[in-house]
């Protein structure tokens, strides 16, 4: 009994004979009488152990939890230089009308919304614009204010950088569409009658990176949950431990969900630290019951992810050849369902391609539960993600059992 009680604490560190004669005292144990309730106890105690195992030697690892975060990491830091260079663009301001009318067509500037605006004098914006310091220098002549109030034209310079055509489009739509306000705030003075009214179709703005960051949190899970489950599957092979589990007296079956458990356990828990996180940094704020449906994604995503984890550690077999080759699907996975782009405005054949990729459904389902508070398409993005996760198990089954046998 203590001998027993011994093996019941051991965590990481086990012998390949030491690990199996865990499994075989406690199974063994549990085995006498062979009842059904003490087999069906049995099965479920041999995964708990085989977890438990599983989730020591991987938190304990420091190069794979670097392998699981680094990609998300990079692709979050290339998202936030990416929003913040093309968010708002870097533009000189230079005011030489101090009149009501050029105080108010500027201060439309400033309240745009759409510009990084730096106040200067012409010679300054000349120098910024040189160094490529800002895109672009808006001139308000010294005479707009006279020339608005007699009903002239009042026109206003802009001298662009077009080294860069988003930069340059985003400034030629962005001036005209400040103009615009200036004559719709000047109301019934205005010589131009303008009225703007805007429907949004969503009651919520969100953000070019708070977008960004539901695809890198959907390439984390596939990242953690192949490495993980994969890495628990092919040391079996490559420390030779799996044939101590093979002449230990417990179900094959057992084994393999112990194996799928632990890379699940190990993903959903990240996934749902991650949610937690953006929702304490203002970018992912799911409200009431769509915390669920953001959850309920995260974990199918997250089974889906660590089971096809076990396929690729049942069929590859040695611990690095199985990182690389996660990495990469996970990536190849994370492009071909949309990437950091919005899908419906990408090439129809990349839009056909992600109907067929269970990360497209996903991202739709987070995009509804955490930006918009609705439920589009759940009942759908449920059922493929589903029905992929119990795929991705069964191909895993499929791998770990031809592995065993062979």
């Amino acid at each position: 009994m203590m001998f027993k009680r011994f093996l019941l604490h051991v965590g990481v560190g086990l012998t390949p004979a030491l690990f199996a004669a865990q499994i075989t005292a406690n199974v063994e144990t549990r085995l006498a009488p062979a009842r059904f309730p003490t087999r069906f106890i049995a099965f479920f105690h041999v995964i708990w152990v085989i977890l438990r195992k599983d989730l020591r030697v991987l938190l304990r690892q420091p190069a794979n939890i670097a392998a699981t975060l680094l990609p998300p990491i990079g692709f979050l830091l290339v998202n936030a230089l990416g929003a913040a260079a093309v968010g708002r663009n870097p533009v000189a301001l230079v005011t030489l009308d101090q009149g009501a009318r050029g105080r108010q067509m500027a201060q439309i500037i400033h309240n745009a919304d759409v510009f990084r605006i730096t106040d200067a004098t012409p010679a300054r914006a000349r120098i910024l614009l040189n160094d490529v310091d800002v895109a672009a220098i808006i001139t308000i002549p010294a005479d707009f204010t006279q020339r608005v109030n007699d009903h002239l034209n009042a026109p206003i310079t802009v001298i662009v950088n077009n080294l860069n055509l988003d930069f340059t489009n985003d400034i030629r739509r962005s001036v005209p569409d400040a103009i615009t306000q200036f004559y719709q705030a000047q109301g019934q003075s205005s010589p131009i009658k303008v009225t703007l009214q805007e429907t949004d179709l969503r009651h919520r703005d969100v953000e070019l990176f708070q977008y960004n960051v539901l695809p890198t949190i959907l390439l984390l899970l596939m990242i953690s949950g192949l490495i993980n489950g994969g890495l628990s599957t092919a040391r079996e092979w490559e420390s030779r431990t799996v044939k101590e589990l093979l002449l230990s007296p417990v179900s094959h079956g057992a084994i393999i969900t112990g194996k799928v458990l632990a890379g699940f356990v190990i993903t959903f828990l990240l996934g749902t630290l991650v949610l937690l996180l953006g929702y304490a940094l203002g970018w992912t704020q799911p409200e009431g019951i769509y915390w669920l449906s953001a959850l309920l994604t995260i974990a199918l995503v997250s089974l889906f992810s660590a089971g096809l984890g076990v396929a690729i550690g049942a069929a590859l077999r040695r611990v690095q050849v199985v990182i690389a080759v996660s990495i990469n699907i996970s990536i190849y996975l994370f492009f071909l369902a949309g990437g950091i782009g919005v899908l419906a405005f990408e090439p129809t054949w990349l839009q056909n391609i992600a109907a067929f990729v269970p990360l497209t459904y996903g991202r739709h389902a987070l995009e509804q539960a955490i930006f918009y508070s609705a439920s589009d398409q759940f009942a759908l993005d449920m059922a493929v993600l589903a029905l992929s996760a119990l795929l991705a198990i069964g191909l895993g089954v499929f791998s770990m059992r031809r592995g065993i046998t062979s």
